[in-house]
């Protein structure tokens, strides 16, 4: 992705999250010479991955498969006396795939919490890791659901979707309807070791750098 792509993306995200009257904290709005200036926060956030994380999934093509994320708090796998949950903004466009990923360790609730329709699909695994055909449930705000794999489960602003361990799925907003503010509240969170992918993937963008970067994501904050 080009550094401007990630600005923009960025940019969109902090107007959405200003409009759906959402704040973040205020490091969410430091930029580099900010986190220079504060290094033990700069490396907490960093080893905690929290902040600013946008990502075309290596396809190149963000507007159709990528995501714009805000990770507001974390705890670390393994570490004792840390915090066991993590808590995500995460910013969908129209028919912007995430695409098919399931986790070993989390699980996860994704909530609608604004704007437009958010998509989702889901497969169950088999021993081996490969989809299988079997009907997958779901709990849907605490009712549970039967759906065939890859059947569309639509969730309005308010409304959210409790992913099991292991479970397929992939999500995007629905055409016509706008962006979507969606939400993450899970388990910790680990993007180095807790992503599994149907496909091969890359998790995080090469960036091509053609500006100056509007705010540093989580792993650049310490560099």
């Amino acid at each position: 992705m080009k550094r401007s792509e990630i600005n923009a993306a960025i940019a969109r995200a902090i107007d959405l999250i200003k409009a759906d009257r959402w704040s973040l904290p205020p490091w969410g709005h430091w930029r580099a010479a900010e986190f220079a200036a504060a290094p033990d926060t700069a490396h907490f956030l960093c080893d905690h991955q929290m902040g600013w994380d946008v990502t075309d999934f290596g396809s190149g093509e963000f507007n159709r498969r990528g995501l714009t994320l805000f990770c507001v708090r974390n705890g670390r796998q393994g570490e004792p006396n840390g915090k066991p949950y993590a808590e995500k903004l995460l910013i969908v466009g129209e028919d912007q795939e995430t695409p098919v990923h399931r986790h070993r360790v989390k699980m996860e609730d994704i909530i609608n919490r604004a704007g437009g329709v958010l998509t989702l699909e889901f497969a169950d695994a088999d021993r081996d890791g490969k989809p299988t055909d079997a009907p997958v449930a779901v709990s849907v705000d605490g009712v549970l659901r039967t759906l065939g794999p890859w059947e569309k489960l639509r969730l309005e602003p308010g409304e959210s979707v409790t992913i099991e361990r292991g479970v397929y799925h992939r999500f995007y907003g629905e055409k016509g309807k706008g962006l979507v503010l969606a939400g993450e509240v899970s388990q910790v969170n680990d993007d180095h070791a807790d992503n599994y992918f149907l496909e091969p993937i890359g998790r995080f963008a090469k960036i091509e750098e053609d500006e100056p970067p509007l705010r540093p994501l989580w792993n650049e904050i310490a560099a």
